[in-house]
């Protein structure tokens, strides 16, 4: 999944950025509000964590603008504002959840894997598709009772399929899913991932089917249901 974080206190942004790739995330940071407004308008993101206290434009400013454009992206926001009242009025203004700083990272993880999985999965623990169990915030499948040794990319090429079952997902979006700004991921690296992960599944009830020149749909087949 593919997270922006607008942060603007580096060694803050630096703890989050680090602990949510290594969970397996794509993550992109932004330390003001106004590349934050722009970045939100140009690329499509799963999570948004933000801080209030930004430069240029302010957290509140922005998380209010975001919600008058329909945008119903998640929002996890983090600040130092602790009373009822700002708690209270953030959360009306369209924010999903609210940490206050400072906090424990176990913690942030666990808000963060609780909104996705509301997001993902329309408020249900896991996906079911077939013989195939997805956890995708733990970043975790099962086929029946057996556990899928899956990596970091294969899980987020699963992932991003799974997230529009049925629908095509282009070369690009997978791509996009995957990556954060600061990273590249070749026709070739991804053509590896869709192999071996094809060969894992092979027992799942699901397929990919790659659609020539349009991109992949994961399917179910109806036996395996």
């Amino acid at each position: 999944m593919r997270i922006l974080v607008i942060e603007d206190d580096c060694a803050i942004a630096h703890a989050l950025c680090t602990g949510l790739r290594e969970s397996g995330h794509a993550v992109d940071h932004l330390s003001d509000g106004r590349q934050a407004a722009l970045g939100l308008r140009d690329q499509a993101h799963d999570l948004l964590i933000l801080d209030l206290g930004l430069p240029y434009l302010n957290g509140d400013r922005l998380l209010n603008d975001l919600r008058k454009t329909d945008n119903n992206i998640p929002v996890l926001v983090v600040t130092a504002r602790d009373s009822i009242e700002e708690r209270v009025r953030i959360l009306d203004l369209g924010a999903d959840d609210y940490l206050v700083k400072p906090f424990a990272y176990a913690e942030f993880a666990a808000r963060v894997r609780a909104l996705m999985r509301r997001h993902i999965s329309q408020g249900t623990p896991e996906m079911l598709l077939g013989k195939l169990r997805l956890d995708v915030p733990g970043r975790r499948g099962w086929v029946d009772s057996h556990e899928l040794d899956l990596t970091a990319r294969e899980f987020g090429v699963l992932a991003a399929l799974a997230s529009r079952q049925e629908r095509l997902t282009s070369r690009s979006q997978l791509i996009e899913a995957l990556c954060d700004w600061s990273e590249e991921l070749t026709d070739n690296g991804l053509d590896i991932a869709m192999y071996r992960l094809r060969r894992k599944l092979k027992d799942s009830g699901t397929s990919i089917r790659t659609v020539r020149g349009l991109g992949y749909m994961l399917e179910v087949r109806e036996h395996a249901i």
